[in-house]
C-alpha cells in the first residue's frame, strides 16, 4: 500500500532561508542547552538527574532515582536529536558525548535486555506490573528510535545492539500465546516498526502489530491488570488510552492527545507496511474527525488540561487551550505516514500548519525556553493565575518537570528533511517547499535542488539533475492551498501541470539543469470558525502563506479584545526590520478600538476610535515583553 519510501536524512540537505536558521539554532544552541540540563550542569533550571539515573543504574554513582517515571525518555529523545545533528554535520565532540551516554546505557542494561533506570534503581519488584501507568514500553520505544537514528547517522551499532536486545526481550514476553499486554502510552509500536525496517526482523513487525491490534479488545487488559494487583490502581478511563474500542472501530479522536497521535501514526505505518486497507480507512476516519471538529486553527490538538485530552467536537476554547507541543509533533508523524500511503494536498497542508505554527511556537527564538501548552489567547493577570488557567503560561519557561516537549522539538526539527520528500518506483514527491537538495534512487540517480523563499514569498524553483540524460520519471510537487493564482514554468516556459489532490504531476524525460518554477500569490486570508465553535462567533483570524498571525500587547496595547478588524479594511504586509522578529512579516491595518468608560455593566455602548493594528506570526509571540496575546479578532 505504501506509494513511496522515506528519503534517508543523509540524502537531504536543508539550505532554506527560514528553516536553516532554525536547524542551526537547534544544533548549536538547543542541543548543548538540553545536554547541560540532562547532565545537571545547568544553573538556570532545576536538576533533571536524567543522565545521573543511568550512572546509578550502571553502578558508577551512588544515589536515588529522581524525576518522572519516564525520565529515561528525555535522554532517548536527546540522543535521537543529536544523531540527526551528526547526520547533518560531523561533530567529533558531539559524537564522543553520544558514545559516552551509550556506554552508560549499555552498562545499565540487565542481562535479559531490560533497560529502565526507574525500575532498576527504585522499584525492581514492580517491573511489568502496571503497563498502563509505568511507561516502560514508552521509554523503550524512544530508546529504540534513538538507536535506529544513531545507526543511520553514524553506521555504528553500539546503541542499536542495546535496543535490539531490549526489543527481543519484549518480543519474547508479549504476543499471542504469551503474556497479554497493552502499553498505556503508545510509542513502542512506532519504534518496533522503525526497527523492523532497519533490521528486517519479523518479530518486531509482529509485536508492533500485536500491540496495535490488542488495544481495545475485551476483556479490557487495563481492567484485568487493575484487578490482578494487590496495590490499588484507580479505575481506568479507557478513552484516555484509546483502549475503549478496537482500533479499526475507532472513528473519533479521544483521550490524551499525544498518546492518540502516536497510536494513529503507528496504525498508518502498519497499514503502509502490510497493505492493510481496513487499518488505513480507520486512520482516514480519525484524521477526518480531527480536521473537521477537533483541531485549533494553529494546528493545536487537545482542548483541555484535564487529561491533556481531546474534548467533544467543536469544543475549542482559546484561553484555556492545552494544544501540547508534543501532540502537534505526533500529528506530523501521522501526516507523514499518511502521505506515504496516498499523497493528498490536505494532509500536506496539515503538515505545514503544524510546522509553521503550533510546533514552532513551542520554542523561544533564542532556543533556551519552551512552551508545553500553546494557548491562542493570553491575559497575564488571568493566564497562569485563575484556577482554570493555571496551565497557561504567558511566557516560555526555561524547562519543565515533565520535559517531554523540548527534546521532542529538537528531534523533529533536525529530521525535517524526512518530512519534505518522498520517492516511489518512478516518482519523486515534494511535500514541503523546503529549500536545499535531495538525492533519489529513481531512474538511476536523480539530484533535485530547491530554491525557496517560503513562507514569506510564494516563489519556489526546482532544478533537476538526473545521472542518466533523458531519464523518464515523474516529479510530484505539492501546491499549498494558501497559494493563489499560481503559474508554472518549465525551463522558463509557462505550462499547465496535471493536478491531482493538491499535487502537480510532471511526467517527462528529464535533462540535467531542467527547472520547474512556481510563482504564486500569498494573499492575506481571513479565516472563520464553523458556527458550532461558539467562542469564535463574530471573530476572524488572519493567515498568510502557512503562517497564522496574532496580536500582541507590545504592538497594540491592552486590552486586545477592544480591537476590531473592519470587514472592508485593507490589510498591509510589511517586513520587520529590527528587534527579535527581524526578517519576519507583519500585517497591519486601520482598525477600531472600543473604549468603555463605565462601570462593570452599563447601558452605554463603548466608544469607537480609529486605531492602527499590527499582527505578527503566532509562532513568534512571547519573544518580547510579557503581555496579552490573541489569535482571534473581532470583526
Amino acid at each position: 500500500m505504501r506509494t513511496q519510501q522515506n528519503v534517508p536524512l543523509s540524502a537531504v540537505r536543508v539550505e532554506d532561508g527560514f528553516w536553516s536558521n532554525i536547524q542551526t539554532l537547534v544544533r548549536d544552541v538547543v542541543l548543548p542547552y538540553q545536554a547541560d540540563i540532562l547532565e545537571d550542569k545547568s544553573v538556570v533550571t532545576e536538576k533533571s538527574h536524567a543522565v545521573e539515573n543511568f550512572r546509578i543504574a550502571a553502578r558508577e554513582a551512588e544515589g536515588e532515582f529522581q524525576g518522572m517515571v519516564f525520565q529515561d525518555s528525555d535522554v532517548a529523545k536527546w540522543l535521537e536529536a543529536a544523531s540527526y545533528a551528526l547526520a547533518l554535520q560531523p561533530d567529533e565532540a558531539l559524537n564522543a558525548h553520544i558514545d559516552e551516554i551509550i556506554r552508560l546505557i549499555d552498562k545499565a542494561q540487565q542481562a535479559d535486555g531490560y533497560v529502565n533506570t526507574y525500575f532498576t534503581v527504585k522499584a525492581p519488584d514492580k517491573k511489568w506490573t502496571n503497563l498502563r501507568d509505568n511507561h516502560e514500553l514508552y521509554c523503550l520505544g524512544h530508546m529504540i528510535e534513538a538507536g535506529v537514528a544513531h545507526t543511520l547517522a553514524t553506521n555504528k551499532h553500539n546503541l542499536l545492539d542495546i535496543v535490539c536486545r531490549a526489543a527481543d526481550m519484549v518480543c519474547r514476553r508479549f504476543g499471542p500465546g504469551k503474556t497479554r499486554g497493552v502499553p498505556g502510552h503508545e510509542e513502542i509500536e512506532l519504534a518496533l516498526l522503525r526497527l523492523y525496517r532497519v533490521t528486517g526482523k519479523q518479530d518486531y513487525l509482529d509485536t508492533a502489530r500485536y500491540f496495535i491490534e490488542e488495544r481495545g479488545k475485551q476483556p479490557s487488559f487495563f481492567e484485568e491488570e487493575r484487578a490482578r494487583h494487590a496495590y490499588d490502581l484507580r479505575a481506568t478511563n479507557e478513552e484516555y488510552h484509546q483502549s475503549h474500542l478496537p482500533v479499526r472501530e475507532q472513528t473519533e479522536a479521544v483521550g490524551h492527545s499525544v498518546r492518540a497521535m502516536y497510536l494513529y501514526a503507528a496504525m498508518a505505518d502498519l497499514s503502509a507496511e502490510t497493505g492493510d486497507a481496513s487499518l488505513y480507512e480507520a486512520c482516514r476516519a480519525l484524521l477526518d474527525n480531527i480536521l473537521e471538529s477537533k483541531m485549533y486553527v494553529t494546528g493545536g490538538l487537545g482542548s483541555t488540561f484535564h487529561g491533556e485530552a481531546f474534548t467533544p467536537a467543536y469544543d475549542l476554547p482559546n484561553d484555556t487551550a492545552y494544544a501540547e507541543t508534543c501532540a502537534s509533533i505526533g500529528m506530523c508523524f501521522f501526516a507523514r505516514r499518511m502521505l506515504e500511503i496516498k499523497p493528498e494536498g490536505r494532509v500536506a497542508d496539515l503538515l505545514e500548519r503544524q510546522l509553521f505554527n503550533n510546533i514552532l511556537a513551542g520554542i523561544q527564538l533564542d532556543g533556551t525556553r519552551f512552551f508545553y501548552v500553546n494557548p491562542l489567547e493570553v491575559i497575564p493577570s488571568i493566564s497562569g493565575a485563575a484556577p482554570a488557567h493555571k496551565h497557561v503560561q504567558p511566557q516560555r519557561p526555561g524547562w519543565h518537570a515533565c520535559a517531554c516537549c523540548p527534546p521532542n522539538l529538537s528531534r523533529l526539527i533536525l529530521s525535517l528533511g524526512r518530512y519534505a520528500w518522498g520517492s516511489g518506483d518512478r516518482t519523486i514527491y515534494a511535500h514541503l517547499w523546503l529549500g536545499g537538495s535531495a538525492q533519489f534512487s529513481v531512474a538511476g540517480r536523480v539530484d533535485v535542488a530547491c530554491e525557496s523563499q517560503y513562507p514569506w514569498n510564494g516563489a519556489v524553483c526546482y532544478t533537476i539533475s538526473p545521472a542518466m540524460e533523458g531519464a523518464r520519471f515523474c516529479l510530484a510537487i505539492h501546491l499549498p492551498s494558501c497559494c493563489r493564482n499560481a503559474y508554472w514554468l518549465l525551463n522558463g516556459e509557462v505550462f499547465e501541470p496535471d493536478m491531482k489532490d493538491g499535487y502537480a504531476y510532471i511526467d517527462r524525460a528529464w535533462h540535467k539543469g531542467d527547472t520547474v518554477k512556481i510563482i504564486s500569490e500569498l494573499p492575506v486570508l481571513r479565516l472563520y470558525s464553523n458556527l458550532a465553535v461558539p467562542r469564535n462567533a463574530g471573530l476572524t483570524c488572519l493567515q498568510r502563506g502557512p503562517v497564522i498571525f496574532c496580536l500582541e500587547e507590545c504592538d497594540n496595547s491592552a486590552p486586545l479584545a477592544a480591537l476590531r478588524l473592519p470587514p472592508d479594511a485593507e490589510i498591509g504586509v510589511e517586513k520587520i526590520h529590527d528587534g527579535a522578529l527581524k526578517g519576519m512579516t507583519a500585517l497591519t491595518w486601520e482598525g477600531v478600538r472600543e473604549i468603555s468608560d463605565t462601570g462593570l455593566y452599563s447601558e452605554r455602548h463603548p466608544i469607537a476610535y480609529p486605531a492602527k493594528v499590527k499582527a505578527i506570526p503566532y509562532f513568534a509571540w512571547g519573544n518580547r515583553e510579557a503581555g496579552e496575546m490573541r489569535v482571534w479578532v473581532r470583526e
